[in-house]
């Protein structure tokens, strides 16, 4: 963590300590304690368990990142007990709220301390252990969520045959470092809405610049999940979220111009509801990194090139293909069973033509079948899902194709590029959104926070993404760069697989 990163922490902490300062000052002098003790952080806390007869060592629990600001909620919770407050709503108010309780309970002459004995001698009921013992869970369950590991689900066909839709995946947040929320205040277990409703699950009061801990790099071909970085900005309804992005809205809108699509967007806001969400409720996506940071990526027919080697593709990599086959009769048991094919999902299909069809083929498939002498020729279907409108960077200068791309340099941290008008469209979101700078190119001159410059040097290393399933993938050809921030961590297991059933053996599987 950087300085700056371990201060916000820090000073998040000192506020929540302070904020209650004055009514915990007359709660302390309630108590027969001075009560400027109270406006003296982490002492004030030490105070309160001395008062309740709680354990000392707390207090050091609070230096802990994020999890501190719930054990000063506990030592709270704690303390006000000594004055008769046994009521969940009271606890609840205490931890929550104690900027306003507190006062009230130090003000009010009808409160007094009663001391660590009325603690003692309150029992709690049976209702009221289990739902202490539900809170302590949630809490604790919050926590290994953020910190530790995550469920994911595959909800789409872009990394198959390596991941399938309906697998149950385990996301390790200590690949790459555990990352702070960047919104604390937010219902547990949900994402950015309440179930049912377009209501958010977060609110914004508090907010966390990024911080990782014991931050590592991804590498090369690791399976990556991360929050998707075009979902800052969306358009609100079903058919719409990540599945059609506002920015591909306004270029199909605008027939490839994105300004025209985004007046037509904004003007009807009925019919476009848009949001922004801050990086950590942006929908979560899961690709395959396959270039870093000051890694020059290029597509050639759908092969990857990093700094101008060939890269073998995923074992389970898959592209469409026509087949011009040997005359064989295909067996649909066959094909599944040794190929990985399945007719019933339209993996391959007859094209009308003698003895010729359209497969979705891995590598491992492709090998196989030339191998056995079952394909007598094939050749890359490079107008499936081509995108009318193109893509990345969408400009003038650039006219790549999904199949055919690049090169392009990925940004890492502390590097200098010397802007043009011709790269001025690949890095422009990169420095003005993710690393939230002004810039501006009129007349032939770029404007940084308004000085002029040609130069940017990248605050944060990027990475580039794509799926397995090549030409069915919504990818970093058509979004861009994935920056380190919105990293959430490396799958790294599929603990459960559903098909009609079970999908007996795929369970517990790594993820390569």
């Amino acid at each position: 963590m950087t300085a700056h990163q371990v201060f916000v922490l820090v000073l998040i902490q000192l506020i929540i300590l302070l904020l209650p300062a004055v009514g915990l000052a007359k709660m302390f002098e309630k108590a027969g304690v001075d009560g400027w003790k109270a406006f003296v952080p982490f002492y004030n806390t030490w105070v309160m368990q001395k008062l309740a007869q709680r354990p000392e060592h707390w207090v050091f629990w609070q230096l802990i990142p994020v999890a501190g600001w719930f054990i000063s909620m506990g030592i709270f919770i704690e303390f006000v007990k000594t004055f008769g407050k046994f009521r969940l709503y009271e606890h609840a108010l205490s931890a929550l709220l104690p900027v306003v309780y507190f006062p009230y309970v130090g003000y009010n002459k009808d409160d007094r301390f009663l001391g660590p004995g009325v603690v003692i001698k309150h029992k709690k009921t049976t209702a009221r252990e289990w739902i202490d013992a539900g809170v302590f869970a949630v809490v604790a369950a919050v926590l290994i969520r953020t910190f530790v590991f995550e469920a994911y689900v595959i909800p789409t066909p872009s990394m198959e045959k390596t991941l399938l839709v309906n697998d149950f995946l385990f996301v390790s947040k200590f690949s790459y470092g555990p990352r702070l929320p960047n919104t604390p205040l937010a219902l547990p277990f949900v994402h950015h809405s309440i179930p049912y409703t377009n209501a958010d699950s977060y609110v914004e009061w508090i907010k966390v610049p990024y911080t990782r801990w014991f931050s590592s790099p991804i590498k090369r071909n690791d399976v990556v999940v991360f929050n998707f970085p075009a979902g800052d900005t969306v358009i609100n309804r079903e058919e719409f979220q990540s599945q059609i992005t506002f920015y591909q809205a306004c270029r199909d809108l605008g027939h490839g111009n994105a300004d025209s699509g985004r007046q037509i967007i904004l003007s009807d806001p009925d019919d476009y509801p848009i949001v922004t969400r801050p990086v950590d409720k942006q929908e979560n996506y899961i690709k395959r990194c396959v270039g870093v940071s000051g890694d020059t990526i290029q597509i050639k027919e759908d092969v990857v090139y990093i700094n101008g080697e060939r890269q073998e593709p995923p074992p389970n990599s898959e592209l469409y293909f026509f087949v011009t086959t040997n005359g064989q009769q295909l067996d649909a048991d066959v094909m599944k069973e040794q190929y990985n094919l399945d007719i019933d999902k339209g993996d391959y299909a007859a094209t009308g033509k003698p003895n010729q069809f359209r497969m979705l083929l891995t590598h491992a498939a492709e090998e196989k079948m030339l191998n056995v002498g079952l394909i007598k020729s094939l050749w890359l279907d490079t107008a499936y899902n081509e995108d009318p409108y193109g893509v990345m960077p969408y400009d003038n200068y650039h006219h790549w194709k999904r199949d055919n791309f690049g090169p392009v340099w990925i940004p890492r941290k502390g590097a200098t590029i010397l802007l043009t008008a011709e790269n001025y469209a690949m890095y422009e979101r990169a420095i003005r959104t993710y690393e939230n700078n002004k810039l501006e190119f009129r007349n032939g001159n770029f404007y940084i926070n308004d000085k002029e410059t040609n130069q940017y040097t990248f605050k944060m290393d990027y990475y580039w993404m794509m799926g397995d399933n090549r030409q069915d993938s919504q990818d970093s050809r058509y979004w861009g760069f994935v920056p380190e921030d919105h990293v959430v961590g490396s799958a790294s297991l599929i603990w459960m697989s559903f098909d009609h059933g079970v999908r007996w053996k795929r369970l517990f599987n790594r993820i390569k």
